[in-house]
């Protein structure tokens, strides 16, 4: 027996050189992986460079200093003049239509964007109903990904979702805290996933619009363009201080069920807000056809993607499934 569990010294020799090349892997990857649960985009696009960059990319990085604008402000610490957050209602079961949804997203992340505007993309849906199968598959995306707010309400478009989603944001993501009153986001978007959304042309829309008092989207009726009393549901707009408002209001609160983007409408007209009404009609619109002839240039979004042919359709129209001529894909 004391041969059995006594142990030579050899064997704590052994043990320290296997353990420590584990215990520095793990330090490697699991500290970076918090951050990417954090900003999984900015997170990924900060590897990839620094990959391509190689060892002596990197090291030149570090050596230099940080370029400084004419306010003495680091180039890289600045925030984008512009910020949304695009809030895609789903349901727990459409596990695959989410993954679809942020690829299309994901891939319109460029550089160029990025400068112009911080977009975040995330994933509202109500924790109830959800069976034990979504809860766990829910709860994997939530941790790979970090994209998925999960709200305190029924799946159900007429029972109060969107209320709950914009009433919920500023406690679920804080008032922004800064000096001058600074906000998380200068609007927060509700949109169908059944709705693509070209986010360079959204961006492109919203740096002219009012970001104060402001509702945008596809106004309804659509022969009054200057004030619509309401915005369609397939994808709409609010200033974030309308959202602290919805949050806040007794009157939104008692308002909050019924069709839900005539409701959200009927809120701000009660309420006499949104004097701001920004009606992108008709660059976004419902889906037709495969033909080119069926999709606008200035295209801003399009609804009724509920196939997954749609989708395809739509995405190849706009070049986000184009191959690179390198790829040894290109002749599928």
């Amino acid at each position: 027996m004391s041969t059995y569990l006594k142990k030579p010294s050899s064997y704590y020799t052994v043990s320290l050189i296997v353990l420590l090349p584990l215990t520095l892997l793990c330090l490697t990857f699991l500290l970076p992986l918090s951050t990417y649960l954090s900003n999984p985009l900015a997170t990924a696009a900060a590897a990839s460079g620094a990959c391509g960059a190689g060892t002596a990319g990197v090291a030149a990085n570090r050596a230099a200093p940080a370029a400084e604008d004419d306010d003495g402000v680091a180039a890289g610490q600045r925030r984008p003049g512009l910020s949304v957050l695009v809030g895609v209602h789903t349901m727990p079961g459409k596990h695959s239509r989410r993954h679809l949804i942020r690829m299309a997203y994901a891939l319109q992340q460029t550089p160029a964007l990025r400068a112009a505007a911080r977009v975040d993309v995330r994933f509202a849906l109500c924790a109830r109903p959800m069976p034990p199968e979504h809860r766990a598959f829910v709860a994997l995306e939530a941790r790979a990904y970090g994209d998925v707010l999960v709200l305190d309400c029924a799946e159900s478009a007429e029972q109060g979702k969107t209320y709950t989603y914009f009433a919920s944001l500023p406690a679920m993501i804080g008032s922004g805290g800064g000096a001058g009153d600074a906000r998380p986001y200068d609007y927060v978007m509700k949109v169908d996933d059944d709705t693509f959304l070209r986010l360079d042309a959204l961006v492109e829309t919203l740096r002219a619009a009012p970001r104060e008092d402001m509702y945008g989207g596809v106004g309804l009726p659509f022969h009054d363009r200057e004030f619509p009393p309401f915005m369609l549901g397939m994808g709409y707009l609010l200033s974030w201080d309308l959202v602290e408002w919805i949050a806040t209001s007794d009157m939104v609160r008692r308002e909050a069920m019924g069709v839900e983007d005539m409701t959200t409408g009927k809120w701000l007209n009660m309420g006499n807000k949104a004097k701001n009404r920004v009606n992108i009609f008709p660059r976004m619109y419902d889906y037709k056809s495969a033909k080119d002839e069926d999709f606008l240039e200035n295209t801003i979004g399009v609804h009724q993607l509920k196939q997954d042919l749609r989708w395809a359709h739509t995405l190849e129209h706009f070049n986000l499934t184009r191959l690179e001529p390198s790829s040894k894909l290109h002749r599928f």
